[in-house]
């Protein structure tokens, strides 16, 4: 058996033990799901339907690695090509699946863009989520499962939108 995921949090040292994934989907109601994060991807602002839909509460979230709500069916490719391209200070969008506190998982359409300061210095980043369109998510979810392993880390298809890149292919 594998051993269960053990986040820790960098502010309160909690540590915080995933959740087995659960076959069952939470469907994302609507609004939109903001967090702020630092350049090393560690959360320091979930807005309230962030905290209710992931089922963590705010003193959990906030200095917690964002690979806190990380669903095992997301490629290692996906997160590879969406930090090339975050770092690079660009904007990124793509489908995400994630998982709740209780083991659910959910579909979100995410768009990161950086975040800097009053002197222009970069500080970390801005994410905010909305509802996945359904004829996309099953799609996404085809190219997800064909490029899950680790031997595809570095397809070309995670290297920007990984969506977008996805639907150029198949037309190709």
């Amino acid at each position: 058996m594998d051993k269960p995921d053990i986040i820790i949090n960098t502010i309160t040292r909690q540590k915080i033990k995933k959740s087995a994934p659960v076959d069952e989907e939470v469907p994302f109601d609507g609004g939109v799901m903001i967090t702020e994060t630092d350049t090393r991807g560690i959360i320091t602002y979930a807005n309230k339907k962030f905290r209710e839909m992931t089922g963590f509460s705010k003193k959990e979230l906030i200095g917690s690695p964002h690979s806190i709500n990380r669903h095992p069916d997301m490629p290692k490719g996906a997160f590879r090509g969406m930090w090339r391209v975050i770092s690079q200070k660009k904007h990124w969008r793509g489908y995400v699946k994630n998982m709740r506190k209780d083991g659910k998982y959910y579909w979100v359409l995410v768009y990161i863009q950086p975040k800097f300061d009053s002197k222009g210095e970069h500080i970390g980043y801005i994410a905010g989520r909305k509802i996945a369109y359904p004829e996309s998510i099953e799609e996404v979810s085809k190219l997800y499962a064909k490029y899950h392993g680790d031997e595809h880390i570095e397809n070309p298809v995670f290297l920007d939108d990984s969506y977008n890149n996805y639907l150029l292919a198949q037309k190709s």
